[in-house]
């Protein structure tokens, strides 16, 4: 097996469902990214220190989501400044990584 150069992205958002379905029709149908994998997280909290978690008490749909992708690092680069007009700043990492090919 060999290896790939890719760069890995990860972007951190509430589950507001409109949010969460415009960000995967943009990698999907838009973007054609290699892989996305959607995160559901059980508890966070971000810059503002608003904990966003889940209990049976509290029914709320508003739990930390993280989206993250991977493609080639020149395609990542002009996603990325796409990503930068839709996304609010510190919601979005990214770094550099290897995958397994075949060839």
């Amino acid at each position: 097996m060999n290896r790939m150069a890719v760069t890995v992205v990860r972007i951190y958002l509430t589950e507001e469902k409109a949010q969460l379905d415009k960000m995967m029709t943009f990698l999907h149908d838009t973007e054609q990214v290699r892989g996305v994998t959607v995160f559901r997280g059980i508890s966070g909290f971000g810059k503002s220190g608003v904990m966003h978690s889940s209990s049976l008490l509290d029914m709320s749909l508003n739990l930390p989501v993280v989206i993250e992708f991977y493609d080639l690092p020149d395609k990542v680069a002009k996603i990325l400044e796409d990503l930068d007009t839709m996304i609010g700043p510190g919601h979005i990492v990214s770094w550099a990584a290897e995958v397994n090919t075949k060839d």
